[in-house]
């Protein structure tokens, strides 16, 4: 029993003796599980913004309430843009979703909302990666469309109603003294909409049902006894359809699932092995194997950069025989530029191991460096959008996804494989992991002991 006490004795002295492995695995659980909770938890702070962009082909007076109502909704960041250049944004990932009003909506919605009309089409084109925020998208437009249309349709000289009178007048099928009754009817709904609006009025942010449900049932009864085209069984609808298209590319390439995926996992996990070639460097460090080679004529940085070359070659080869897989088993296709994902990959490839060497220079130790290296992998892979999608992301989070080179890389070969975009799409993903790359290799050039 003596024995067994001193072994364990041992091997919790030896735990705890090593301070920044000690506090790297109490840091990384709680910089998670708040990365979560603040995700997760944000009723009382608003929801996170969703960018769409938004074509106005109407240029009514329906249409602008209508923009003016998304535009001040706090879950949205609202921007206008053509049709093609609304498409051509959601198409590259800068925006979730397009929304495009057609020409004459608003005249076709106000008929539309007794169903006494055709309902006009509106297109919403969505990203199909983050397919979550079309339903979201859709039941907003709703939630702007009917307060508009629902106050114009049942407001002062209301088109709507006087068509209605008029299909009463015309009924054939109706008795002489029912038919008056109803031309009556919208005589008097004339006169309630022609006085002025009383003080305490609603204001216009008020739930348009209300004032909706208020004045369509003697309309909605009326059009129902004249047999007209209106339908009352169904009350109140929404007096528009949508028609949901998926951004993908105009050469035909549609949106694999696996494509982002595989994108997603395969930075995740090369990261993890450019760490392991950072821990494989302190561990030759301790057996003493750096001072015989640093007693060779090389420098430091030949030594280190032949450590970050060989891990760029073994992290290329790898995920080359990932995206083969991916390719011949799930379908993932490089629609895109092939030069671009060549190149998105090989500045991936050196990024991750010069990320690897700058932990291992931070770290110090073995033991460190694997808790610094989860911490660090984990929160990039998170920031950048490859676990949660970012458009959930309070808005300074936001910001500071843009600044992870997880999500350049995810990114950059998305735009190469589904989103089929062209060499030009690559730069500036090429761009920031090279500059990361330079970053996390000086880090490490200055930071590194050579010895214990």
């Amino acid at each position: 029993m003596n024995a067994f006490i001193a072994l364990l004795r041992k091997d919790l002295v030896l735990h705890f003796s090593n301070r920044r492995a000690v506090l790297m695995s109490l840091v990384a659980p709680i910089l998670i599980a708040a990365f979560f909770g603040s995700l997760f938890g944000r009723s009382d702070k608003g929801p996170a913004q969703i960018p769409v962009v938004l074509t106005d082909l109407d240029q009514s007076e329906i249409s602008a309430r209508i923009v003016a109502n998304l535009r001040g909704d706090p879950a949205l960041r609202l921007s206008e843009a053509s049709a093609a250049e609304a498409q051509a944004l959601v198409r590259a990932g800068k925006q979730r979703a397009a929304v495009l009003l057609p020409a004459g909506f608003g005249a076709q919605a106000s008929k539309a909302l007794f169903g006494a009309a055709a309902k006009p089409e509106v297109v919403v084109f969505y990203d199909p990666s983050q397919a979550m925020v079309l339903p979201m998208v859709k039941g907003l437009l709703a939630q702007h469309v009917m307060q508009p249309v629902s106050q114009s349709a049942l407001g002062s000289g209301s088109p709507v109603v006087r068509d209605l009178r008029a299909q009463m007048q015309q009924a054939g099928n109706l008795p002489d003294e029912r038919r008056q009754a109803l031309v009556s009817m919208f005589d008097s709904i004339a006169r309630v909409q022609a006085l002025p609006a009383p003080a305490a009025a609603a204001p216009a942010s008020a739930d348009p049902a209300s004032a909706a449900d208020a004045a369509a049932p003697p309309a909605a009864t009326a059009a129902s006894a004249a047999g007209g085209a209106a339908n009352p069984a169904r009350g109140l609808a929404i007096p528009f359809s949508t028609r949901d298209e998926a951004a993908v590319s105009e050469l035909g390439a549609q949106y694999n699932s696996y494509a982002h995926s595989f994108a997603g996992m395969g930075v995740q996990f090369i990261l993890l092995m450019g760490v392991d070639m950072g821990v494989g460097l302190l561990l030759m460090r301790r057996m003493g194997l750096w001072k015989r080679l640093r007693a060779a004529p090389l420098s430091r940085a030949q030594l280190l950069g032949s450590r970050i070359a060989s891990c760029a070659i073994i992290s290329l080869i790898i995920f080359a025989i990932v995206y083969a897989v991916a390719v011949a088993f799930f379908g993932v296709r490089i629609s895109g530029s092939v030069p671009g994902f060549i190149a998105v990959l090989v500045a991936f490839a050196l990024l991750t191991s010069s990320f690897g060497l700058m932990i291992a220079a931070l770290g110090r130790t073995p033991e460190t460096t694997r808790g610094l290296a989860i911490l660090a992998t984990l929160l990039m892979v998170m920031l950048g959008g490859a676990w949660v999608p970012s458009f959930i992301f309070p808005p300074w989070l936001q910001t500071v996804s843009m600044w992870m080179p997880t999500h350049w890389a995810v990114d950059g070969l998305d735009a190469m494989t589904w989103r089929a975009l062209p060499l030009q799409a690559a730069a500036l993903p090429v761009a920031a992991l090279l500059g990361f790359t330079l970053l996390f290799s000086a880090v490490a050039l200055a930071r590194f002991q050579w010895e214990e």
